[in-house]
C-alpha cells in the first residue's frame, strides 16, 4: 500500500506539542525542507530530541517553534554556534536537556528496545548529569546491581511521538535505506511511534530488497513517505549532494541576531510557496547541480 504524500500533508499528520525526533547531524542530512513546513504551518510547543544538534533543530528554535530540546549539544563545526538555539535557551524561551553523545544514544537504543530504564556509566560524576538532574529530574534514577550490588545510573528511555527520518531511498510502503553515517537513526525510528520518510528517490520494492542490509527503517513503522530531492539543503546527503557551503555561511551570518534571522525567514521561508520555489530561490538547478555528489567519494 503506497503511503506517498505531500510534505504538506505528512506536517499536519503532527499535532502542536509533539515530541519530534529529527535525523540531522550538524550540516548532514537535516530535515530543513520539513522544518520549513513546520514553521509555515504554525506549529508550536514543539519537543525535539536529536543526538547532535543541527540545523533543522536550530532553525525551529529561532522561529519560535521549539518549547524544549533533548539533544547532546552540536554546532554547524566551521561556520560555528547554532546561534538561534542558543539564544533561545540563554533567554528562558526552550528548555534544554542537555546529555551527551552517548548517554542521548543509549536513551533511544532503550526505548527502540522497549525498556523502562537502561544502566550508563559515562555520566557519572558530571557536570552534564548535575544539568540533567536540575532541568529533567525525572529521567535519570539510580538501581542496584542484583549480580555484585554495585549501585548503577540509569536513563529513562525515548520515545518520541514522530521521527522524521531524511534518507536516500524509499519505496511506497516507507521501507528506506540510509547510506553512509547513520547515526542513532534507526534507535530513533524503532523508539518512535510512528515515522516520516523524506526521501531524496522514491524506487520500487524489488529495488529495495535486492540489498536488505542498507533498509534500515521498515515500512510498517512509516506513515508517510515524502519524494523530495533536495530536501536536506543546504545541508548534505551522502551520494547524493554536498553541503551548500555559502549558503551555510549566508545563514550563520543571518541568524547571530534575531532581526538577522527573521530576515533570513522572511525570504527563504514565509517568503517561498513550498520546497520548490526555495530552490529556485536558492539558485535553481543550475547552482543544485553543482553540489552533486562525487560518486567515489559520496560528497
Amino acid at each position: 500500500m503506497t503511503k506517498v504524500t505531500t510534505l504538506s500533508e505528512a506536517v499536519a499528520s503532527i499535532p502542536q506539542g509533539a515530541h519530534v525526533a529529527l535525523s540531522g547531524f550538524a550540516t548532514a542530512r537535516c530535515a530543513m525542507a520539513f522544518a520549513h513546513e513546520v514553521i509555515r504551518q504554525d506549529l508550536k510547543e514543539l519537543t525535539v530530541s536529536q543526538c547532535v544538534g543541527a540545523m533543522d533543530a536550530d532553525i525551529l528554535a529561532g522561529a519560535g517553534v521549539l518549547s524544549r530540546i533533548i539533544y547532546g549539544g552540536g554546532s554547524r563545526g566551521r561556520t560555528g554556534q547554532h546561534f538561534c538555539l542558543n539564544r533561545a535557551i540563554e533567554q528562558g524561551t526552550i528548555i534544554a536537556e542537555e546529555y551527551s553523545s552517548l548517554s542521548m544514544a543509549f536513551r533511544y537504543l532503550a526505548g527502540s528496545l522497549g525498556l523502562p530504564f537502561i544502566p550508563i556509566r559515562s555520566l557519572q560524576g558530571s557536570d552534564i548529569l548535575k544539568h540533567v538532574q536540575e532541568v529533567a529530574p525525572d529521567t535519570t534514577g539510580t538501581i542496584t546491581d542484583p549480580f555484585t550490588g554495585d549501585d548503577w545510573l540509569v536513563l529513562k528511555p525515548l520515545s518520541p511521538d514522530v521521527a522524521v527520518v531524511q534518507v536516500q531511498v524509499a519505496d511506497e510502503e516507507g521501507n528506506a535505506q540510509i547510506l553512509g553515517p547513520r547515526w542513532e537513526n534507526e534507535e530513533q525510528v524503532k523508539a518512535s511511534k510512528r515515522t516520516i520518510v523524506i526521501t531524496e528517490r522514491l524506487v520500487s520494492t524489488e529495488m529495495i530488497r535486492r540489498e536488505p542490509d542498507r533498509t534500515l527503517v521498515s515500512g510498517f513503522r512509516v506513515s508517510h513517505v515524502v519524494q523530495l530531492p533536495f530536501a536536506a539543503h543546504p545541508s548534505s546527503v551522502f551520494q547524493a549532494y554536498d553541503f551548500d557551503e555559502a549558503h551555510i555561511d549566508l545563514y550563520a551570518k543571518a541568524s547571530k541576531t534575531a532581526e538577522g534571522f527573521q530576515t533570513y525567514l522572511d525570504q527563504y521561508v514565509y517568503g517561498v510557496k513550498d520546497h520548490w520555489e526555495y530552490l529556485e530561490k536558492v539558485g535553481g538547478m543550475q547552482h543544485l547541480n553543482s553540489l552533486i555528489a562525487d560518486p567515489l567519494l559520496g560528497y
